[in-house]
């Protein structure tokens, strides 16, 4: 257990997002929220037009600038089509898997706002009356949402106001345990959302004067690619997104450490930046641990990708079971809170 004395908060502000249902295009509620959590600060905030928020510290250099990101969208769902039972096909939004939310909680926002619980099964759960309910596939054809309402057909779920294209959240079910845990769905990003949050006020209450102009882009639509490519300032020479680090078989990253990554599935990440983030570790007795994440992609690298000429990084908590049933360790979110805490304060790379 750490005795850091703000990671209480942190955990606090994390449990506060994941309760709040932000699948990616559906997103304003969490802005809005991010937004109110800036104003008691004192940090000022605008929305751009894919619905993002922005904020921007003044630094000693105002001809370079620095970009630091963390998305708070997540993974989720649309209404893919009503059937005839009266339960809804889903279709994905997002990168995972069907059988990660098999028994899952869910909830339906209509159009006209109104919100209907459910829960996500297989048409063939019951063992008593479908010899494969073990076997059969766990896909889009076979899994659908069973609706807490009293509909037969069609057409008592359409009276309820749910229409194709309604969007769909998961229940995060986050829980903070006495051992330092704290587990959930949509840690991945909103542990990295808090984490930004706690160092602009840390900058605000110890009124410290950045070396460089930097902004903090809390991105709302990476789960689907693009995120972070825009809304960066011609001056931004640096771009670091803060995001989580992936944990499985072959990997350094653990759930107590910060995690720096070399490589994803878009390519290397600045060599330069790299080693200026791991001597940082070095010097101020960060744990950290360095990854290549196979299957991964990061508003840093949707950054590179739309083409903008900028030193791109990408560090995180280490989180198990990304895209699942998350956990992280409060360690994992003190040991990131501080490497940005010195790298805010540091040179830019050469």
């Amino acid at each position: 257990m750490t005795n850091d004395p703000n990671v209480k908060e942190t955990k606090q502000l994390i449990k506060d997002l994941v309760s709040i249902p932000s699948p990616s295009g559906n997103t304003n509620q969490v802005i809005q929220h991010v937004k109110s959590l800036l104003d008691e600060i004192g940090v000022k905030s605008t929305k751009n037009r894919k619905g993002g928020l922005i904020a921007t510290v003044p630094g000693q250099n105002e001809t370079q600038h620095r970009m630091l990101t963390a998305h708070v969208d997540t993974l989720g769902a649309m209404v893919k089509e009503i059937k005839s039972n009266g339960r809804l096909k889903l279709d994905l939004i997002g990168g995972f898997v069907y059988p990660s939310i098999e028994g899952e909680y869910c909830k339906i926002e209509t159009a006209n706002d109104t919100v209907i619980t459910g829960t996500i099964l297989m048409h063939q759960t019951s063992v008593h009356v479908y010899k494969n309910a073990g076997s059969a596939e766990r896909n889009q054809l076979n899994m659908e949402v069973r609706l807490d309402e009293k509909v037969k057909n069609e057409e008592d779920v359409r009276a309820l106001g749910i229409e194709v294209g309604d969007f769909v959240s998961f229940d995060p079910r986050v829980q903070l345990t006495d051992a330092g845990f704290i587990k959930s769905r949509h840690l991945d990003d909103k542990a990295s959302v808090a984490i930004l949050i706690q160092l602009l006020k840390r900058i605000k209450l110890e009124n410290i004067l950045l070396p460089y102009t930097t902004h903090f882009l809390i991105s709302n639509n990476e789960e689907i690619g693009y995120g972070g490519n825009s809304n960066i300032t011609p001056e931004t020479v640096e771009y670091l997104a803060v995001d989580m680090g992936a944990i499985g078989d072959g990997q350094q990253t653990d759930e107590y450490t910060v995690s720096i990554c070399a490589k994803d599935s878009s390519g290397p990440y600045h060599y330069g930046l790299r080693k200026h983030l791991v001597e940082l570790c070095e010097k101020n007795q960060i744990g950290y641990k360095l990854d290549i994440y196979p299957h991964y992609g990061s508003d840093a690298s949707a950054a590179i990708k739309a083409g903008h000429d900028i030193v791109h990084g990408l560090i995180g908590p280490g989180i198990d079971s990304s895209h699942a049933y998350e956990r992280t360790h409060e360690d994992a979110l003190v040991e990131t809170e501080k490497l940005l805490y010195y790298y805010v304060q540091s040179e830019l790379v050469e």
